[in-house]
C-alpha cells in the first residue's frame, strides 16, 4: 500500500486508465466480431459496412496506445482481404 501522496495518486490514475483502456479494447473486439460474423454469414454488403465501421475504431485504438500500430494495421488488412474475397 502506498504511503506517499503522489504514489496514492498514481494508484488512482492507473486504475482509471486501466478501466478506460479495457473498455476501448473491448469495443475494438466487438467491432471486429461484427465483421467476422458478417463474413461468416456470407453477406458481402453487411461485411463491407461492418468493416467501414471497424477500421476507424481499430485505428483510434492505435492512436490511443491500446493497440500497437502494426497490430492495428494487420487486423485491418486481414479483415479487408477477407471482405474483398467475399465480394468477388
Amino acid at each position: 500500500m502506498p504511503n506517499i501522496a503522489s504514489a496514492k495518486k498514481r494508484v488512482r490514475t492507473t486504475a482509471k486508465r486501466t478501466a478506460i483502456n479495457h473498455s476501448r479494447k473491448t469495443r475494438i473486439r466487438g467491432y471486429i466480431r461484427k465483421v467476422e460474423e458478417a463474413i461468416a454469414s456470407g453477406d458481402a454488403k453487411a461485411a463491407l459496412a461492418a468493416l467501414k465501421a471497424a477500421e476507424p475504431e481499430i485505428m483510434r485504438g492505435v492512436t490511443k496506445g491500446v493497440v500497437h500500430k502494426n497490430t492495428g494495421s494487420r487486423k485491418v488488412s486481414r479483415l479487408s482481404k477477407r471482405v474483398a474475397k467475399l465480394t468477388k
